[in-house]
């Protein structure tokens, strides 16, 4: 149930490839249902069993750079010939109904957040160890091992971009971590710069409290 008097938190989780993100959401999402998950849109095509609306949404490049120009995008950003962005309206949407939001975006895209909206809240998802985050990139059995080597370089680089976020997980044990992401929220959502107070003082003194 939303709170009319609140508005929402936007959460904008990120880390390295093979951090477990997914993982992490998806389990968080089973046990908070209330909160609204953003989807992305890009222009790649489908992969076998993904649904536009559900995995992402399905953009003509032409479509993609309409919405650009318009400012439809939180963020966008290019990658391997492919562009991605985040719709800004539904998230918009959601936090003005006092609906909390999470994100899972790269850290270019987090860069952009933070810089429309000051009240994001910005979590930055990191492994065990390097050796752990080796692990499971091998055990995904997709790269190669000079693949593995340039990720692994590239995640200490992004271990360095983390001082720009507010909160990190380290992901060992998900259901642990997601009671760690579940206090962020509970946390972030008693900040009195995310509630009209105005509400909350003439409540009291309806009630004979002030």
């Amino acid at each position: 149930m939303f709170d009319e008097h609140k508005k929402g938190t936007l959460l904008v989780l990120s880390g390295p490839s093979g951090v477990g993100k997914n993982t992490l959401i998806n389990s968080f999402l089973s046990r908070n249902p209330d909160i609204h998950y953003s989807i992305s849109a890009t222009t790649r095509k489908p992969r076998p069993q993904e649904q536009d609306g559900i995995n992402y949404y399905f953009l003509s490049p032409n479509k993609f750079h309409t919405m650009v120009d318009k400012g439809d995008f939180l963020e966008w950003a290019e990658f391997c010939g492919n562009y991605y962005g985040t719709p800004y309206p539904p998230i918009e949407a959601a936090l003005n109904a006092g609906q909390d939001v999470i994100m899972d975006i790269e850290i270019q895209g987090a860069k952009q957040v933070k810089e429309k909206r000051e009240d994001a809240v910005l979590i930055f998802l990191v492994p065990p160890s390097v050796e752990e985050l080796a692990r499971r990139i091998r055990n995904r059995k997709t790269e190669t091992d000079v693949e593995i080597e340039a990720r692994l370089n590239k995640a200490l680089i992004e271990m360095e971009e983390g001082r720009m976020y507010d909160y990190y997980l380290v992901h060992d044990n998900t259901e642990q971590t997601v009671e760690e992401l579940e206090a962020i929220r509970k946390t972030e959502d008693k900040r009195i710069k995310r509630i009209n107070w105005d509400f909350v003082v003439s409540t009291y003194k309806g009630k004979g409290g002030i």
